[in-house]
């Protein structure tokens, strides 16, 4: 049966420990549809990035249970989650963590080339049609060191589509860049999720941004609001 839901979180709950002990996460339990283009808001400090990176898998330190498509992800190992990630989840941070050296093709084509699922012609042809989309395929060949920071984050971007996955989760995506470049990256989620059916998952504190898209879960204090 194919699952309506690209991701299902049940009663997340997180606690740090350093410097004392403090539960961040306070049972949490929501679901994100396939296609849904979905804010997470709350002010510094509310969780809402740690909330990302425990649902981005990367932070595995929790309690509940996380489902993403179908596939539950308690108990995987370090590596099977890594791969779990490289394949169904797109990253898009506020800083874009470019390889300035390499060029912009390159940068692109990295996670693709580590995944190993398809020839590098196939996956030339996929950073380049992804380029495409984001109105870049003209600076494909020039060094990421070279392209303006609306640029490099729209590079960001087409390297988390390049291996097709399909929840794009994004932390402050428009962090650094001005208004102009926050409304072409919202834009460029609005279509992945219209035009392709995959899932944006974005942590903002841009009210707009976040009024925007299709459903907003704001956090205080650990807990939905």
């Amino acid at each position: 049966m194919e699952h309506m839901f690209a991701l299902k979180a049940s009663n997340i709950v997180k606690y740090f420990y350093e410097p004392d002990e403090f539960q961040v996460l306070k049972g949490l339990s929501f679901e994100v549809r396939k296609g849904e283009f979905l804010s997470l808001t709350g002010k510094s400090g509310s969780g809402k990035s740690t909330l990302l990176y425990v649902l981005s898998t990367m932070d595995t330190d929790y309690q509940g249970e996380l489902e993403i498509n179908g596939e539950r992800l308690r108990g995987l190992t370090q590596n099977e989650l890594a791969a779990f990630r490289n394949e169904h989840i797109g990253f898009v941070f506020q800083f874009h963590y470019l390889l300035p050296e390499f060029s912009v093709l390159d940068n692109v084509m990295l996670p693709a080339l580590k995944l190993k699922r398809r020839s590098r012609q196939e996956i030339e042809a996929k950073a380049y049609s992804d380029l495409d989309m984001l109105g870049l395929k003209d600076q494909a060949l020039k060094l990421a060191s070279k392209l303006s920071g609306g640029q490099q984050q729209r590079v960001a971007i087409a390297r988390a589509l390049v291996n097709e996955p399909s929840i794009v989760m994004g932390d402050e995506p428009t962090g650094n860049l001005d208004s102009k470049n926050t409304q072409v990256v919202f834009d460029i989620f609005r279509q992945l999720a219209r035009e392709r059916g995959q899932t944006i998952i974005a942590v903002t504190h841009d009210e707009d941004f976040a009024r925007n898209s299709d459903r907003t879960i704001e956090l205080s204090d650990g807990r939905i609001k």
